[in-house]
């Protein structure tokens, strides 16, 4: 693993070089995957830049989790649409009792539907994850959001180690992890070579990496200076390098906070992988869209789609 030092000194350094040096671990191919946010706001955790936080009065639109078969039938459209696998996400820190069995149902459709089963639904303890993994989950994914030195600015109400201890969990069970973070919270330079030693250390199949876009009425509304593109894709080639057997995935922001230009960059030099369609509460590219800034880039999609 390279020291933070090095790392640092990287990031620093002529941003073409950085470039190329994180074009060395890139994926053969580009991995789309879909979200479905299955269940949305009333969240009682006060993580600062969330529109789903019930601490905000952010005016989104909310509702009780969907049923199995609208969430089916939203998978199998994202997968025409070019996704890899489809993630059901929903509000909340941990899966209500009165819901998680039927976010097992869940699962277990998209399982029976050939889907790539993703599932991105808070908190655990061992018996739901173990449950996760009985039910043939593919993969899992909880983001550490920032590094453990800024996490106490970022959210009060659970802590850095909550997250951790998730992840480890379902690294336990045997299950794929993905595990990222949120950019332009008002974190340091440094802090961003810590995310990525942290996310090193943790080693997931996946890093989605998400610009903040900041939401009327949360703590973080004016947070649109904390970073710019080139320090977008400054961040983006650090993770590649200190990661380089992950997908780094551009994820939330994509569309909000950078340019058609920088995303092109980003997908020839330092991202394997992105989020296709819509976010949780933000709008992204549409699939066809996304799919020509990669070909502009010189890369070619992984989906069935495109095959």
């Amino acid at each position: 693993m390279l020291s933070k030092e090095k790392l640092l000194d990287l990031y620093n350094s002529d941003l073409e070089t950085l470039l190329k040096e994180a074009a060395k671990y890139l994926k053969p191919e580009v991995e789309f995957c879909s979200i479905i946010n299955a269940r949305s706001g009333k969240c009682s955790q006060n993580c600062k830049y969330c529109a789903q936080s019930s601490h905000y009065n952010t005016d989104i639109e909310t509702y009780p989790l969907m049923d199995v078969e609208t969430v089916v039938h939203a998978a199998k459209d994202s997968v025409k649409n070019g996704a890899d696998r489809v993630a059901i996400v929903t509000s909340g820190k941990t899966p209500d009792e009165s819901d998680f069995d039927t976010m097992l149902d869940m699962i277990r459709a998209l399982n029976r539907e050939g889907i790539k089963s993703c599932a991105s639904i808070g908190i655990l303890n061992e018996e739901q994850a173990k449950s996760l993994k009985d039910a043939e989950l593919v993969r899992f994914h909880h983001n550490i959001n920032t590094c453990k030195s800024y996490h106490p600015e970022i959210c009060t109400t659970h802590s850095y180690e909550d997250r951790i201890n998730t992840v480890n969990l379902v690294k336990k069970y045997g299950m794929e992890l993905c595990c990222g973070v949120i950019i332009g919270m008002g974190e340091s330079v440094e802090q961003r070579i810590e995310m990525a030693l942290e996310l090193a250390v943790i080693n997931p199949d996946s890093i989605p990496v998400n610009i903040l876009t900041p939401i009327p009425k949360t703590p973080f509304e004016n947070y649109w200076d904390k970073i710019d593109e080139e320090n977008v894709l400054r961040t983006l080639a650090i993770f590649k390098i200190a990661c380089p057997n992950a997908s780094i995935r551009i994820a939330g922001g994509k569309k909000a906070r950078l340019s058609e230009a920088a995303i092109e960059k980003a997908f020839k030099y330092c991202a394997d992988s992105a989020i296709v369609g819509n976010y949780l509460t933000t709008t992204g590219f549409t699939p066809d869209e996304d799919k020509q800034l990669v070909e502009k880039a010189g890369r070619k999609c992984h989906c069935l789609s495109c095959s």
